[in-house]
């Protein structure tokens, strides 16, 4: 008997806007799935760093090095699979992962209300993303519902529930039972 194929393979990024779990939720797919994670804030420069600990909003300027870097982790690993999480805020940003990742490239949608967002938020003590940037980055979001390959999952569950969503609708889009 043949051994059935993985529920997903290829690079994930686990996208939304600051505190919808993409860490918690990109470690647990990363995890199920076999595959490395990394934590694409750890990728930012660290003059973008310093901006988001001053309260300052990230700006297109800002976000194309960190996207850039992003995208040659993602090229790295069309073949082999990753899961990264970035915010992906923009089309445009998510078009240039695209572009690094291939066609195999699929993206995690954590989507949830402002409260609960801002709640997560302030339960993180320590973090240099301040709470009062959420509002640019939510004004910020086009939301990737209706594009290729994209699966969004209400963040309001508990994160194995959210994670447990997020790996049904990977196996989905490749064709398999999770």
């Amino acid at each position: 008997m043949a051994a059935s194929p993985p529920a997903f393979k290829g690079p994930i990024i686990v996208m939304g806007v600051s505190g919808c779990g993409k860490s918690s939720i990109g470690e647990r797919l990363a995890a199920h799935l076999g595959l490395p994670y990394v934590e694409g804030d750890s990728l930012h420069p660290a003059a973008n760093i310093a901006k988001m600990s001053a309260g300052i909003p990230l700006d297109d300027e800002d976000r194309w090095p960190w996207l850039e870097i992003i995208g040659n982790r993602l090229e790295d690993a069309r073949d082999t699979g990753i899961v990264i999480s970035c915010s992906a805020l923009k089309r445009i940003y998510r078009d240039r992962l695209r572009r690094a990742a291939g066609s195999a490239l699929a993206f995690v949608y954590l989507k949830g209300s402002r409260d609960i967002l801002l709640a997560r938020m302030t339960d993180r003590p320590g973090h240099f993303f301040k709470a009062s940037l959420l509002d640019s980055q939510l004004a910020t979001l086009e939301s990737p519902e209706g594009e290729d390959r994209v699966v969004t999952v209400d963040i309001a569950p508990l994160p194995d529930i959210i994670a447990t969503q997020a790996l049904a609708g990977l196996a989905a889009l490749n064709g398999v039972e999770p």
